[in-house]
């Protein structure tokens, strides 16, 4: 399931904890897809705390809790890790994660905790939502199979990497606009991993935040530009998008665009991208200027000139990822709009 639908699935889980409804959902995917990304994102947007815990680096006893003497009888002292309404609030996220690194031991100390909330004296509390994330056996990881009983305690989702979810993450986090450029001219590389050559350095989703990185630390030292993005997203991956940031000297003035001048659109497809993920960049940055409107009227009509139309598409539906409802009030909208209908409609 794509990222998108995930986040929906989880922010209903999340509130349905609350009604008595909730399911403990497991996230399956490889290395890098943002499994644990999406749980903090959900949190943040609910405003709700998340406890990760990692039980790869748990002993079953870091769960159950130390006894102690009372009298003549054994009582635990629960983990502080565990939720608790007073400390961490009525409301939140219990998230196991690297489940299927765990090992059984620790698997099965958490049977009773995942179904029934309870861990012997311990009780999650009510509006606390549990959800757990792990690689599969094939991802290369360490991963033990996730014993029977342990999997019928959870609904099970595939996490799947999608472009368009991805860049509308990526422009909500100013991650740099020549990454997203590249991703949309070499779509396929946002995620390339091969668990038969078990690469250390390969691209994916979050390596990719970390070659946004790089780039904001090297782009003023070429000599160590392209040996850095290596070092992120690859051998291969990093040299295509070493030459792609190095063409983008020849792109037109997009200051120029954005006041409304004519501005010729270059002829070259990977240019092409580039401008329209920077525009996508100018237009976000507008929001905050008081130009918003004329600027995006602006870009608007350069994305009707685009030689491919499908390409004036792709920019006006990133920009309305990016910025919403907003861009429908802007007059150029319908002009646009009515431009290409047919494309919309037909091809």
């Amino acid at each position: 399931m794509r990222p998108a639908q995930l986040l929906s699935v989880l922010e209903r889980e999340l509130s349905s904890a609350a009604d008595g409804h909730h399911t403990p959902v497991m996230l399956w995917g490889p290395p890098g897809v943002g499994k644990s990304q999406m749980i903090a994102q959900v949190a943040e947007r609910h405003q709700v705390p998340a406890i990760d815990i990692r039980l790869s680096q748990m002993e079953p006893s870091d769960l159950r809790g130390i006894p102690f003497r009372v009298d003549q009888h054994v009582e635990w002292a629960t983990p502080a890790i565990l939720p608790n309404a007073e400390r961490h609030g009525p409301a939140g996220i219990l998230f196991l994660d690297e489940i299927t690194s765990a090992p059984p031991a620790v698997s099965a100390a958490a049977y009773q905790l995942i179904l029934d909330r309870r861990l012997g004296e311990y009780q999650v509390p009510e509006h606390w939502a549990i959800f757990a994330a792990g690689n599969r056996q094939g991802d290369r990881g360490v991963t033990y199979s996730m014993p029977a009983p342990l999997a019928n305690r959870f609904s099970h989702f595939e996490v799947e990497t999608h472009l368009d979810d991805w860049v509308a993450w990526a422009y909500s986090n100013r991650i740099d606009e020549r990454v997203i450029a590249f991703l949309r001219f070499r779509p396929e590389l946002l995620f390339d991993f091969d668990p038969a050559h078990n690469p250390v350095a390969f691209p994916s989703p979050r390596s990719w935040e970390f070659a946004h990185r790089a780039l904001k630390k090297f782009q003023d030292q070429p000599q160590l530009l392209q040996g850095t993005l290596q070092a992120c997203v690859g051998s291969a991956a990093g040299i295509e998008l070493t030459a792609f940031v190095n063409s983008i000297d020849q792109m037109p003035d997009l200051d120029a665009i954005c006041r409304g001048e004519s501005v010729p659109v270059p002829s070259e497809i990977d240019l092409q991208y580039a401008v329209a993920a920077a525009l996508v960049g100018k237009a976000i940055r507008a929001r905050e200027s008081g130009e918003q409107q004329e600027v995006i009227g602006n870009i608007l009509h350069y994305a009707g000139r685009f030689p491919q139309r499908e390409m004036g598409v792709m920019l006006v539906s990133d920009l309305h990822r990016a910025i919403g409802s907003d861009l429908f009030e802007v007059p150029a909208f319908a002009d646009w709009a009515n431009a290409i209908a047919d494309v919309m409609l037909y091809e």
